[in-house]
């Protein structure tokens, strides 16, 4: 029998805050560019009154959100485990997950005092993201936001690797991946950033456990998870790790690693102006086509598709106009 869910997600809930800005910026004022840095509340308080002028929309989000609002819009159903905040950005954060249509713990469970995450995602001229989180009440997701009768009727669990970055999130992801294995839920996860995976490597390998059926990364999380300096012998490390790896390459496309098989998907050429959640909505897309019976290939094919449009436009969503091009792709491929 179907089940009721196609993906199940567990990650932070922030609020993004996306924000044009420029390189010269980000230098005066001493942000790493090209990574996600947590910062404190004033700390982004600050940033924020400097760099706001050029913000664009709020949106609910979160690397994992992002990948399971993409997977709803391409129209699987989704359910995402997360905790914000009894305050007025973890209300709206509810009700905008709610409009992208994904079911949550969050209409059940009573929100707790204190402050929701929220991300500034700076994006530069060359299309670049950058974040500066403040984590807040999200650092403390554990297994009791965690609906195990959701999680039993759903085909995959995505996990964000964003959560090794805190002790109480990364101790949660761990018993929610290990209540996966024990229920032959698949699994799938995702390296998330180069700092991410050089600082808290360790917590990364808690959550993979004794492997995932999927394993995504960029080029640069491969190499740095695997201490390697050469893509192939990164992948050779790698590999061990998951059923299927997926390493996504930019505008290069993809690859897809599977019983010793390479799949080389090719990039869609388009102009970038933007790549924030570009990589979340690679794997959604990926997830949502084998969800619903797509090969290896044809997942690599729509993945980089939906995530070439997405870079085309300000904002981790694809705007209604580039889902309808999506859609059609979907209709043209039979997928």
């Amino acid at each position: 029998m179907a089940k009721k869910f196609q993906i199940y997600g567990m990650g932070n809930a922030l609020v993004d805050f996306e924000i044009e800005t420029t390189v010269e910026q980000l230098e005066s004022l001493g942000i790493t560019k090209g990574v996600m840095t947590l910062i404190d509340d004033d700390l982004q308080d600050k940033l924020y009154e400097k760099l706001g002028k050029n913000a664009h929309a709020r949106a609910c989000g979160g690397s994992a959100a992002n990948t399971i609002i993409g997977a709803q819009s391409l129209g699987s159903r989704c359910f995402y485990s997360c905790k914000v905040a009894e305050d007025e950005t973890g209300h709206f954060y509810k009700q905008d997950l709610l409009a992208c249509g994904v079911e949550s713990n969050l209409s059940y469970q009573a929100l707790q005092p204190g402050k929701t995450g929220k991300c500034l995602v700076m994006i530069t001229d060359d299309a670049d993201r950058t974040m500066n989180t403040f984590l807040g009440i999200t650092g403390d997701i554990d297994y009791s936001q965690i609906d195990e009768s959701a999680l039993l009727n759903s085909e995959y669990l995505y996990i964000e690797g964003y959560l090794a970055g805190s002790p109480i999130a990364l101790k949660g992801a761990v018993e929610c991946m290990a209540f996966a294995r024990k229920n032959h839920v698949k699994t799938a996860f995702s390296l998330s950033d180069p700092n991410i995976v050089n600082f808290c490597g360790d917590g990364l390998a808690e959550i993979i456990g004794e492997g995932v059926n999927l394993l995504f990364c960029n080029v640069d999380e491969a190499k740095a998870y695997s201490k390697q300096d050469n893509l192939q012998d990164a992948i050779v490390v790698l590999d061990k790790l998951a059923e299927t790896l997926v390493i996504t390459l930019g505008s290069e496309g993809s690859l897809i690693i599977n019983s010793n098989e390479q799949i080389k998907i090719e990039g869609v050429q388009v102009k970038a102006v933007d790549t924030n959640g570009a990589g979340d909505l690679f794997a959604g897309a990926f997830l949502h086509a084998l969800a619903n019976g797509a090969t290896l290939e044809n997942a690599g094919e729509l993945a980089s598709f939906a995530s070439a449009q997405l870079v085309t436009q300000f904002g981790p969503r694809l705007s209604v106009d580039n889902l309808a091009v999506v859609n059609s792709f979907i209709k043209n491929q039979n997928l």
